[in-house]
């Protein structure tokens, strides 16, 4: 005899809600979607990286955002959003309750495999994923156009390229100063390749000491930082980050950088996000960095 199967089971809600939410099946989002701007401008938003929630806010979408990841904490209202997972898993059936219009995911930083399944149920994702500098300005005016703001997305879009521009022509022709770039201490991990703070000692006109290792985040030992003596070292700090999780570099006074006192600590909140607040800190990276190198050509 075959067993009675139990119509009472416990999955019977979960599998209702997905039935529901999947009776209109939509494919990952276009930004030009033809949706008219009342629309565009009421829809229900999931961020799931903390750039993409700073971005929205900047252009007058934050209160659209239904939820987010772990670590969204600017601006200080991204504080009070409920977070749906982090960027190794999202909670799927979370995510499904909330009833999203949109997902906003960073292709480089959340799940693929969690955000396929999203799609699969039939929800709505567009992919966020800045490379380069100029991308910020880019994904401005895509969050602009999905969210039925171009006007304010554009100009803020604007202001941010014409401030990139003119830093590139300040630093453009600057002489050459060795840095080395401190992502982690322990194992020492530094930056190369197409990392994104690499991008930005470019603009500085800076040479990093590893930049011929073919990887983007390489980790290097103290014996090769030592061996190639450079005049700066960065070591990007977060605002609620202790100073014991930051190499001591003060035992290696013979260092250029020790010993002259080039050693910066920039916002790790700034640097490492791709919003507008990047090019503020990277001027301020920029400044210093210029100081180092006048006191190098006395």
């Amino acid at each position: 005899m075959k067993p009675v199967k139990d119509n009472k089971s416990p999955f019977l809600p979960f599998v209702s809600l997905i039935l529901l939410l999947c009776m209109g099946v939509c494919e990952a989002v276009e930004p030009n979607d033809n949706l008219n701007i009342q629309h565009k401008q009421n829809l229900k938003i999931i961020a799931l990286a903390p750039h993409i929630v700073e971005l929205l806010f900047d252009i007058g979408a934050g209160h659209q955002i239904i939820a987010t990841g772990t670590y969204a904490d600017f601006p200080e209202q991204a504080k009070t959003l409920p977070r749906v997972g982090d960027h190794s898993r999202l909670q799927i059936e979370k995510i499904l309750q909330l009833r999203p219009d949109l997902v906003i995911a960073w292709r480089s930083g959340n799940s693929l495999t969690d955000l396929a399944r999203l799609e699969e149920f039939g929800i709505r994702v567009f992919y966020s994923d800045p490379k380069v500098l100029e991308d910020v300005s880019k994904e401005i005016r895509i969050f602009g156009e999905l969210t039925g703001r171009q006007q304010q997305a554009n100009l803020l879009a604007d202001n941010y390229q014409l401030h990139l521009t003119n830093m590139r022509k300040q630093y453009a022709a600057k002489q050459s100063i060795s840095v080395f770039y401190e992502i982690w201490p322990a194992p020492m991990q530094t930056i190369a390749g197409d990392a994104w703070p690499q991008q930005h000692l470019d603009l500085c006109g800076a040479r990093n000491i590893f930049a011929e290792i073919n990887e983007d985040y390489p980790s290097v030992s103290l014996e090769q930082v030592i061996s190639r003596m450079p005049q700066v070292i960065i070591q990007p700090k977060a605002a609620q980050q202790i100073e014991s999780r930051l190499f001591d570099w003060q035992q290696f006074g013979f260092i250029p950088a020790v010993e002259n006192h080039f050693i910066l600590r920039p916002n790790a909140d700034k640097v490492y996000r791709m919003t507008t607040r990047v090019l503020s800190e990277i001027e301020l990276l920029c400044e210093n960095i210029e100081r180092a190198r006048l006191f190098y050509a006395k």
